[in-house]
Order: structure tokens, then C-alpha cells, then sequence
């Protein structure tokens, strides 16, 4: 299913972003937006803005999101780190 959201012509125009640039760039906010209020997994949220893994991590850095990293992963992280 493809969902497709009308912007008002008013919005549009009062966006601080050429108009060129402009789908990809509201595309890459919408998806940091999901993530950051963990309405979509790293891994859907940089697929659905179109960036790399590292791309994405880059631009939460970017925006001042925390990354959501789980006690699990930090165990997982301290296992491997042991095992080098």
C-alpha cells in the first residue's frame, strides 16, 4: 500500500527549502521524525528517507536525536568487544 500526502500550496511556499530539493528533504524529516518518536525502527526509517545506515546515524547527530540503543545491544557491544 503507497499512501501520498497533499501539501497546501500555502505550506509549500512558506517552506524555507528550494523547490527542487524539497520532497526529498520533507521525505528525510518525516522518517527522523518517526524514528525519534519510535514510530519506525532505524532500519524503516533510513529505507523510507533513502540514506545509508551511517548517512541516517549522521543526520541524527545532525538533529540531536539520541540514538535508541538497548541494554541488549549494549551487552551484545561488551561481548564482542571481549571476544577481539
Amino acid at each position: 500500500m503507497a499512501l501520498s500526502l497533499a501539501i497546501p500550496d500555502e505550506i509549500v511556499w512558506a517552506i524555507k527549502l528550494p523547490k527542487k530539493k524539497m520532497e526529498g528533504e520533507l521525505i528525510k524529516e518525516i522518517a527522523f521524525t518517526l524514528y525519534e518518536r519510535g514510530l519506525a525502527s532505524m532500519g524503516v526509517a533510513r529505507r523510507f528517507a533513502v540514506l545509508s545506515k551511517w548517512a541516517f546515524i549522521e543526520g541524527l547527530a545532525e538533529r540531536g536525536i539520541p540514538r535508541h540503543y538497548y541494554e541488549s545491544e549494549l551487552e551484545e557491544d561488551i561481548n564482542y568487544a571481549r571476544s577481539c
